[in-house]
């Protein structure tokens, strides 16, 4: 059971990854038409705060992706000498820290994400179960304070999603260390 599990978040957080990556060029693309049209036309306003939201959406969807990889950053002085067994011992103990933090970025991304969507309560979680009800309503929706105004609920939507994603790679990357702990094969 502990296999498939890691295999399913593996497989979509892969997926996932790869087509995030090149969300690199967007921003790329995104920055180079407001720097032309600054320097030859009108400047556009939206430009930097979608740029903004791209940075995020790579940043925050790249990461179960990096995570999986093994390309997040460690400090390596006394770890790359460590045996396997140790290292994960030692990841058994520090992804528990890192669930419990990213716990907290959900709840409080859910109940952001409740309030953009015109919610004012203090139950972000029920808010959400209501929606998929239907006995809850969406309110009056929260926009950006610039001139532009865009619907902030669309970035904190992908920002509870990137943490979800990033807390179920790491209950897969404790599933591993756990089966490597018995002495298996992942």
């Amino acid at each position: 059971m502990l296999r498939t599990f890691i295999r399913a978040v593996d497989a979509i957080n892969y997926r996932l990854g790869r087509i995030v990556m090149y969300g690199i060029f967007a921003m790329v693309g995104i920055l180079l038409w407001s720097s032309i049209s600054k320097t030859f036309f009108l400047p556009s306003l939206w430009t930097l705060e979608i740029a903004q939201f791209a940075m995020v959406a790579y940043y925050i969807l790249g990461g179960p992706y990096a995570m999986q990889m093994g390309s997040n950053v460690r400090m390596d002085l006394f770890y790359g000498e460590w045996s396997l067994r140790r290292k994960a011992w030692f990841d058994v103990f520090t992804v528990f820290l890192l669930i419990f933090y990213l716990g907290v970025l959900l709840y409080g991304g859910l109940g952001s994400t409740a309030y953009s969507l015109g919610y004012w309560g203090s139950e972000p979680v029920s808010f959400f179960a209501g929606l998929a009800t239907g006995s809850e309503e969406v309110g009056r929706l929260e926009r950006s304070p610039t001139a532009w105004r865009p619907f902030l609920w669309p970035i904190k939507a992908v920002m509870c999603l990137g943490f979800a994603l990033m807390l179920l790679q790491s209950l897969s990357e404790l599933a591993k260390d756990v089966i490597r702990l018995r002495g298996e094969e992942v």
